[in-house]
């Protein structure tokens, strides 16, 4: 099986489904952001200092999958099966968050993003992640999108951050708050 089809090369794409719609689309826009953030979440588990995070991070690449599927179908075409997000992921990252906050200091002020390579790939993945829940918001204004989808997105925004800061005190990285001029 070739890699390369040339349907695409006039602009248009196939949805799950078979419907074709141009490339520019809002539904290829937010799938395509979601990939990206799939890569980008690749590039945090790959880290060293996530070595210990590695099935989470699996997890949760598995479940952005699910939400590429989910974006790529056809809303018009109700029988497809697709697979779903469930309650119990939300909560998976809540879990998560809430054990990594038990060891974290508590936080008094906005965090720049930085310190540590890894820790600014992850600050990278939270801000592609927050993209991909504006464009399904933008998205469900005009065509069906789970709930699930927008609500998975907006907590694993928050887990990236969570995510960062304890991944900045595994590295012993400084932790730069944020202090308006004034």
């Amino acid at each position: 099986m070739k890699i390369y089809t040339k349907t695409g090369d006039k602009g248009t794409t196939s949805l799950l489904g078979g419907t074709r719609v141009l490339k520019s689309h809002d539904r290829i826009e937010s799938y395509g952001t979601v990939d990206e953030l799939n890569s980008y979440i690749g590039l945090v588990r790959d880290q060293e200092v996530n070595r210990t995070r590695k099935e989470i991070l699996k997890e949760i690449q598995d479940r952005l999958f699910t939400i590429g599927a989910n974006l790529a179908s056809d809303p018009q075409k109700s029988g497809m099966k697709i697979p779903d997000l469930k309650e119990s992921d939300i909560q998976l990252l809540e879990n998560e968050m809430d054990a990594m906050d038990k060891q974290l200091p508590e936080m008094r002020n906005f965090i720049l993003p930085g310190g540590h390579p890894s820790v600014s790939y992850c600050h990278i993945a939270r801000c592609v992640c927050r993209r991909a829940e504006r464009l399904a918001i933008k998205l469900a204004q005009e065509e069906p999108v789970a709930e699930e989808v927008i609500v998975y997105l907006n907590r694993l925004s928050d887990y990236l951050f969570v995510l960062g800061r304890k991944m900045a005190a595994e590295l012993q990285a400084e932790e730069v708050a944020w202090k308006p001029r004034g």
